[in-house]
């Protein structure tokens, strides 16, 4: 039988298929590009895709990302599993999109991957309490004018040793400081400061794997003056410390 939830590793590597059954991806950290039925989104903290039973689609992430996947077993599961919470949860699972999740949704999914979500029993009684609260989660379809990410990532990356604020971002989307603050927590789910570090910690993530650079020079390329605290943001991002991020050589 196959699992109802799992941790994924996303890479560069692109997966483009379907299945017939429905499938929620929540961002636990990274950036994960998504397209369902050529309507693309981002999956990161916070925030989850709805890819519908049937429905070709596609990812990668290149700089890596983490994700808890449900795959929902069945129509007659849902029907049996969540009882009065059943009809909305089939008109969740029916329509791609991309979602918020709140604070207490955000908590409970993070403390879904930190359970062994391998226990068919913790798994089922998971997957069927995080759908029961998606329940009236506020609907944002895939799709339309997003963000100039390609623009705003570019503006990052060059400028990653420096000082960045939000309104160097809001001068690049042409968007005032608020409206982009707003625009970033609905279609991310983060701060444009939280989206400029994750962005600059994946830029020193490529580093490590990357190069022989120093750890304390890569801290500065991506703006860290304390080696110590860069090494305190990159355990807190990956779960690991730089030195044991680098490839085996």
């Amino acid at each position: 039988m196959r699992p109802i939830l799992t941790l994924r590793h996303y890479s560069h590597d692109l997966i483009a298929h379907s299945h017939d059954h429905a499938q929620l991806v929540f961002g636990l950290s990274g950036a994960l590009d998504f397209e369902v039925e050529g309507r693309g989104s981002q999956v990161v903290q916070q925030s989850f895709v709805v890819v519908p039973a049937g429905a070709h689609h596609g990812c990668g992430s290149p700089h890596g990302s983490r994700c808890l996947v449900l795959d929902v077993p069945s129509d007659d599961w849902v029907g049996q599993c969540l009882g009065d919470h059943a009809d909305a949860s089939r008109r969740l699972l029916d329509d791609s999109a991309r979602l918020p999740l709140d604070a207490g949704q955000s908590q409970l999914v993070s403390w879904l991957a930190s359970s062994p979500v391998d226990d068919p029993v913790i798994a089922q009684q998971g997957a069927v309490l995080l759908l029961a609260s998606l329940n009236g989660v506020r609907q944002q379809t895939l799709g339309g004018r997003r963000l100039p990410y390609a623009a705003l990532n570019a503006h990052i990356d060059q400028n990653a040793a420096y000082p960045l604020q939000v309104a160097d971002l809001a001068r690049v989307a042409g968007l005032s400081s608020a409206r982009l603050h707003a625009r970033f927590i609905a279609e991310c789910g983060q701060t444009p400061m939280e989206y400029i570090r994750s962005r600059r910690l994946h830029q020193a993530v490529a580093l490590l794997r990357e190069s022989d650079l120093p750890i304390g020079e890569i801290a500065h390329r991506v703006g860290y003056s304390s080696q110590s605290a860069f090494a305190a943001a990159v355990l807190r991002e990956f779960g690991a410390s730089p030195g044991k991020l680098r490839h085996p050589r």
